[in-house]
């Protein structure tokens, strides 16, 4: 066994540079899948919604979902200009199902959202970041490993765009603003009818 080992040792040296480099990587890859599968199978990694993730681990699912909200709604033709009145119609829905979570002008999330990791963003300074397609995107679909749900059986698209309209207006509103749009607009139901399916 011992002889077999020199030789296959001597030959390894002996091998052109690339093959040596080619075999290291391949070895350095596999050690690392092992690693990486030994962590999942050890339980090490802490499932607890009250330990925050990591500095990293969150960078890593912040690229992630960059990149694929801006794929996934590369397609999305985004209507031509909304109205006030899709917007109003876009804050009655946000006031009865996204307020409690994200919060709004003057007004903190609801107790329940502080549980939730990661936690639910402040959505004002949202389209700083995220185009009115990839708004509508995450409505439709949700987001996987957050609380953020997939809208698009409960919602139709045309209300969905009218959330992102609400969304595009929340920086321009204050915290009396909002309280006046929420006298003045009556809620929609709480339990909507599932929306027809729509792409």
């Amino acid at each position: 066994m011992g002889s077999a080992a020199g030789r296959l040792w001597r030959r390894w040296v002996d091998a052109p540079k690339a093959v040596c480099l080619l075999t290291g990587v391949v070895i350095g890859v596999a050690a690392l899948g092992a690693a990486a599968w030994g962590t999942v199978l050890s339980g090490a990694f802490d499932m607890a919604a009250s330990v925050p993730h990591g500095r990293l681990a969150y960078r890593i699912l912040d690229t992630v979902k960059l990149h694929s909200v801006r794929r996934h709604a590369r397609g999305i033709r985004v209507p031509a200009r909304f109205t006030a009145d899709e917007m109003r119609a876009g804050f009655r829905l946000y006031d009865a199902h996204c307020v409690t979570c994200h919060g709004g002008p003057g007004i903190a999330p609801a107790p329940l959202s502080y549980g939730l990791n990661p936690p639910p963003p402040y959505l004002i300074n949202s389209p700083d970041r995220w185009r009115p397609n990839e708004l509508y995107w995450i409505i439709r679909n949700g987001e996987k490993m957050t609380a953020m749900p997939a809208w698009k059986g409960r919602l139709s698209a045309r209300e969905a765009w009218n959330l992102v309209a609400f969304i595009e207006a929340l920086r321009s509103l204050d915290y009396p603003g909002y309280l006046a749009m929420r006298q003045a607009e009556p809620p929609p139901p709480t339990d909507p009818s599932p929306a027809p399916p729509t792409p």
